[in-house]
C-alpha cells in the first residue's frame, strides 16, 4: 500500500510519521518543497531516495492508495484537488481550507468522483473524549485557552477554534437548534470567543481566551447529578460524590492520546478495506465556524 505524506512539518513529523512509518504494509512516500527537510526526514526514516519527492507531480506518478495532506492550509485546496482528481483517497489535516466555498467544492469534488475524503479531527478519536460520548451530556463546556495569541478571526478561528466547534458538534446529544457567539476584539484582532450551542435537553459552550495566562484545553461534560471532566487531554476525573482520577499512561504516545494515531489508522483501514469516507459531517463544522467568523467581523465592522 503506497501512502504519501504531503509537508512534513512539526504536526507531521511529531505526530503521524511516527505512526505511518511502522505500519506493516505500507510503503511511505514524502513529498515536500524544501529539498534539506526532504532529504533529513528521509535520512532519519531509512527510506530510499525513490521514495523522496519534490513535487506532488512525481509524488502521485508513485501511484499512491492514499495520502496525508500535513501542508499549510493556504495550499490545501490545490493539493487536495490534485489528489482527488488522480482519484487518491486523501486525509487532511483541518481546516480543509480558509474559505468555506473552498471546502464546499473540496467535499463536492471528492464526492462527484467517489473518492474518499478525511478531516483531522482527531479529538473525537482521543480517549478521554470518546469516553465522554457515553456520558449523561446536559451540558458540555469545552475551554482551549492559550498566552498571548491574539489573532486574525478567520485563522484564529479555522486554525484553532475549530478543534472547540467540532468537539460540541460531535459531543452535542441532540439537533443543535440555537447558536449564539460572543466575542472580544480589538485593533482587529480576536482575543476571546464564546460559541453557545443549545438543543432540546442540552446547551454546549466553547471558549478559547488567547490572553489568559495558561495554555490548557479542558473538556467537562455533566447531567443526571454526574460530570466528567477531561484536562490537557491526558487526565479523566470522574465526579459522582468523591472524585476518581484516571491519568495517561507512562508509555501511551502523544499521537494514541490526541486521537491522530487512531485517526490516521481508521482512515487507512477504510482505504484497505474499500470503503469510501465522506467529509459532509466535517463540512458541517466548517459551516458553523463560518458562522461565528462573521458574527465576529460584524463586530469589527
Amino acid at each position: 500500500m503506497k501512502v504519501g505524506c504531503i509537508g512534513l512539518g512539526d504536526i507531521a513529523q511529531k505526530a503521524y510519521l511516527p505512526v505511518l512509518a511502522v505500519q506493516p504494509g505500507v510503503e511511505l512516500h514524502l513529498q515536500t518543497r524544501t529539498p534539506a527537510t526532504l532529504e533529513r526526514v528521509g535520512h532519519a526514516l531509512h527510506l530510499p531516495a525513490a521514495r523522496l519527492h519534490a513535487d506532488l507531480d512525481a509524488l502521485i506518478a508513485a501511484g499512491l492508495d492514499a495520502a496525508f495532506v500535513h501542508a499549510p492550509t493556504d495550499v490545501h485546496p490545490h493539493i487536495v484537488t490534485r489528489l482527488l482528481e488522480a482519484g487518491v483517497p486523501t486525509y487532511v489535516d483541518k481546516p480543509l481550507a480558509y474559505e468555506l466555498a473552498d471546502s464546499e467544492r473540496l467535499v463536492t469534488l471528492a464526492e462527484e468522483r467517489g473518492v474518499s475524503l478525511a478531516v483531522g479531527f482527531n479529538r473525537r478519536h482521543a480517549p478521554g473524549y470518546a469516553q465522554c460520548a457515553d456520558h449523561p451530556r446536559e451540558l458540555i463546556l469545552m475551554q482551549k485557552n492559550r498566552i498571548g495569541l491574539p489573532e486574525e478571526p478567520r485563522r484564529m478561528v479555522l486554525d484553532d477554534f475549530i478543534h472547540v466547534v467540532d468537539t460540541l458538534r460531535f459531543l452535542a446529544p441532540g439537533r443543535i437548534d440555537d447558536v449564539t457567539v460572543r466575542a472580544r476584539t480589538e485593533d482587529g484582532l480576536l482575543h476571546h470567543v464564546v460559541l453557545q450551542l443549545a438543543g432540546d435537553g442540552f446547551t454546549a459552550l466553547g471558549v478559547m481566551n488567547r490572553l489568559s495566562g495558561s495554555a490548557e484545553e479542558i473538556l467537562e461534560v455533566s447531567g443526571q447529578d454526574t460530570k466528567r471532566q477531561v484536562v490537557n487531554l491526558a487526565e479523566v476525573i470522574d465526579h459522582k460524590g468523591q472524585p476518581t482520577v484516571r491519568r495517561r499512561g507512562d508509555w501511551v504516545p502523544v499521537s494514541r492520546q490526541r486521537g491522530i494515531e487512531q485517526a490516521a489508522l481508521a482512515f487507512l483501514d477504510a482505504v484497505r478495506a474499500g470503503r469510501t469516507l465522506s467529509a459532509r459531517d466535517a463540512l458541517a463544522t466548517h459551516e458553523l465556524c463560518e458562522r461565528v467568523v462573521r458574527a465576529v467581523d460584524e463586530r469589527l465592522a
